[in-house]
């Protein structure tokens, strides 16, 4: 009888080392599923976290001030020989919906003979463009060359003057008999009088050397108007730049 119970006893307990070890063994398993699919996580997450970094729509556009300004250069050489490159704007539509990059932004005269997009060569989503009549700085217009730059990372601005600008030509006129324009036309003169007042008395064309100092006078504006700009010029992170259209060659001639 003694035996038979040694047996019995000796049966329960290899059934319970048994039920131990598959619990073990289940709980072993489950840890190693578990750790492995911590560790493909991690493994997953810079792969997704990258997958999720945006793109710029057209990474041909992320370059530095001075190959924006070559860039733009090259354009207008191509404009002025006739030669401009066939632009395919059908497929850069879907990339552009989601978002811009623009190399280079352009103030430039509100003239109809002046179009900043082909006399450059460029194509959608290259030039971010503001037009105004005399191609002054605004506060507006500070405001949209600020989102340019903070937002968009342009890192080319240039103020685009032209030959016989009739605003500029206006304001001569203007400040010479003394007469105010009608309707809202003297806020355009107050802008513009400035490089009308520098270059009184100078010799050669007054028109042509208004213009020119219109140009360079907002060039100077944007470059020292405070925060944004001035911070990224200062910091070589932009370039400032003027240019004057010559009405018929189309040749964009830089002004210093």
């Amino acid at each position: 009888m003694t035996g038979n119970l040694s047996l019995i006893r000796e049966a329960e307990l290899c059934e319970n080392c048994s039920r131990a070890l598959t619990e073990h063994r289940r709980f072993a398993r489950r840890s190693i599923l578990k750790l492995a699919a911590a560790t493909a996580g991690l493994a997953i997450a810079p792969q997704a976290f990258a997958a999720n970094d945006k793109a710029p729509p057209k990474p041909e556009n992320v370059v530095s001030p001075d190959a924006a300004l070559h860039r733009l250069t090259l354009g207008n050489a191509r404009y002025v020989e006739g030669v401009s490159k066939r632009h395919d704007f059908r497929h850069e539509r879907e990339a552009l919906s989601s978002g811009q990059n623009p190399f280079a932004a352009i103030l430039s005269c509100a003239d109809s003979r002046i179009a900043p997009e082909y006399c450059f060569d460029t194509a959608r989503g290259d030039l971010f463009v503001c037009r105004v009549a005399g191609n002054f700085a605004s506060d507006e217009i500070v405001a949209s060359l600020e989102y340019a730059v903070q937002m968009l990372n342009t890192p080319l601005i240039m103020v685009l003057g032209h030959e016989s600008c009739g605003a500029v030509d206006a304001t001569i006129k203007s400040v010479k008999t003394g007469t105010t324009l009608p309707g809202h036309l003297p806020s355009l003169v107050a802008a513009i009088k400035p490089a009308v007042d520098a270059v009184a008395g100078q010799g050669g064309d007054i028109l042509a050397n208004a213009i020119r100092r219109n140009v360079a006078l907002n060039v100077e504006k944007l470059k020292t108007t405070a925060p944004i700009l001035k911070s990224f010029a200062d910091d070589k992170k932009i370039k400032v730049v003027g240019g004057v259209y010559e009405l018929k060659s189309g040749r964009v001639e830089l002004v210093g």
